[in-house]
């Protein structure tokens, strides 16, 4: 499965996610992208978006999105903080599906 961390995530994260392929928006030269557009790249490449945007499920039409997306809901961004949320993250992986939002916090 491939995953995508979106750019307001540490690049550390990744380190969370063993035996999956994992890229950071930042390393595919992706930064920068409104989410709309964000997401259609995404989808062409990657299985799931995880994401700590608590919008994105409002701003965006995600039904026309062929990519599971997992949306983190913590007080920030800082790596401590979401490591403990990185377990509920792999148990998500493990059943997720394509068109599927799931929050987790």
């Amino acid at each position: 499965m491939r995953v995508l961390l979106d750019e307001c995530l540490p690049k550390k994260l990744k380190r969370e996610l063993p035996g999956y392929t994992v890229m950071t928006v930042s390393q595919l030269g992706w930064a920068g992208q409104k989410n709309g557009a964000l997401l259609r790249l995404a989808q062409t490449e990657f299985d799931v978006f995880v994401t700590i945007d608590q919008n994105l499920t409002n701003q965006q039409n995600l039904s026309q999105i062929d990519l599971a997306i997992i949306v983190l809901s913590a007080h920030d961004n800082q790596l401590e903080t979401l490591q403990p949320l990185m377990p509920k993250v792999l148990e998500a992986l493990e059943t997720i599906q394509t068109g599927q939002t799931v929050h987790i916090s």
